[in-house]
């Protein structure tokens, strides 16, 4: 069985099948020429794959995503950073880059960051003085942080293959997103100081409340939000259901940048994106359930253990698997995948399931930014009609540091631990 599930993989894989679709007919490929189970089980497992109400929080926080990039809290995020920020030495890049930190914790997708940072910024840096292919690197690499910041789907997605704490590995991704947040922030600095990238615009502290006032909306969603989910007033799917509403209610009555009768069409949208991805997870889960059933977690433990002899060994070894395999095939599938059959080798290593969740998802954001698949590459040139070199040779820098930090969160587990093992254990 496990020859048939590899080769029929990789055969559709290269003939370019829908990753879903890819999923399940291996599944029922398996089943069929092995077993003698009747393949009306493969429907009933889709179904029971979404018969969680955890995953009523993905359609919600890519609604409530959908209506912020919208609407004007991008933009007031903007202002507010850039008023602290602005003067400095690289202050327009450093402001970019918080900007997208806080929208990440608000949208939860790092296309959305891309798209609603991304198309204030970019011309605004180029218009300031600051290289053209710095600032859609740079807007490109910072909107990754939408998933390693929470509320996060991909790590929605993980806490479901692996029946794993939402709010632990949630906030598991705070210090690593701030990690990466903090050394772009240094790096901009550093190049800054070099090129002479700075506004002569000094900010008085009038317009720096003024903009502040406008924006304190936007900066409560995510304190509502995952203040809410880690002191229990609500479960990670109520706090999604509470973003909505609550983006909902400040873009069309307080900063009436929507009109109600765009919200239809901001709903179908973010209905289509949800049916995909929920699609994509049922198949995956239905497959994991096909290789649960036939013991191979064991097989592979087994298989690895016998070869390998440190769990240090195999992280490093898992995080190049997943960085090469980031370039011929989109990683959050890759993820939903590969990680339950790691179960039990994780089990023998002794390595925390949070931790490796977190390892995944920083694959995850570097899969974005690698050619030739990488999502958030295709949403940049989008915004800017640069090709797909010129995108990824401006993505390269940020790429590196992420490495860099990804190597760090890997080899220092109190970086995504010491948070959920303080107040949620």
């Amino acid at each position: 069985m496990i020859a048939t599930i590899i080769v029929c993989f990789f055969v559709l894989l290269v003939i370019g099948m829908p990753i879903a679709i890819l999923m399940a007919l291996t599944a029922a490929t398996a089943l069929f020429a092995h077993t003698s189970t009747s393949l009306m089980v493969l429907p009933q497992q889709l179904f029971n794959a979404l018969d969680n109400s955890v995953l009523l929080s993905i359609p919600f926080f890519i609604i409530a995503g959908s209506i912020m990039t919208e609407g004007a809290m991008a933009r007031r995020l903007i202002a507010i950073v850039n008023s602290f920020v602005g003067s400095y030495p690289g202050g327009l890049a450093v402001a970019t880059t918080l900007a997208c930190l806080f929208f990440a914790a608000l949208s939860g997708s790092s296309p959305a960051t891309v798209v609603a940072i991304g198309s204030i910024m970019i011309p605004a840096l180029i218009k300031s003085g600051y290289d053209e292919r710095f600032s859609v690197g740079l807007v490109t690499s910072a909107g990754s942080l939408g998933i390693v910041i929470p509320p996060s789907i991909p790590m929605i997605l993980y806490c479901m293959v692996m029946n794993v704490s939402v709010a632990e590995l949630f906030m598991a991704g705070i210090f690593p997103g701030l990690l990466i947040g903090g050394v772009f922030v240094a790096y901009i600095v550093v190049t800054a100081y070099k090129n002479r990238w700075y506004s002569e615009e000094k900010i008085t502290w009038s317009q720096t409340f003024h903009t502040l006032r406008q924006g304190i909306w936007g900066l409560m969603l995510p304190v509502i939000v995952l203040g809410g989910i880690y002191t229990g007033i609500f479960t990670p799917t109520e706090a999604a259901g509470v973003s909505v509403v609550y983006a909902l209610f400040v873009e069309v009555v307080i900063h009436r940048e929507i009109k109600i009768t765009k919200v239809p069409e901001v709903c179908r949208q973010g209905a289509i994106l949800s049916c995909c991805l929920l699609f994509i997870l049922a198949c995956a889960m239905t497959l994991i359930w096909l290789l649960t059933s036939e013991r191979l977690p064991h097989q592979m433990a087994d298989l690895i253990t016998s070869r390998v002899h440190s769990g240090w060994v195999f992280l490093i070894l898992v995080n190049i698997m997943f960085l090469i395999m980031g370039t011929v095939m989109e990683n959050v599938s890759a993820m939903l995948i590969l990680s339950p059959l790691f179960v039990e080798t994780l089990n023998r290593f002794g390595i925390d399931y949070i931790h490796y969740g977190v390892i995944m998802v920083m694959v995850i954001e570097f899969g974005f930014l690698t050619p030739p698949f990488g999502l958030n590459l295709f949403v940049a040139m989008g915004l800017t009609d640069k090709s797909l070199t010129e995108v990824s040779t401006g993505v390269l820098p940020f790429l590196l540091l992420l490495l860099g930090c990804l190597i760090l969160v890997t080899f220092i587990p109190a970086i995504s631990l010491f948070l959920p093992q303080t107040f949620l254990r």
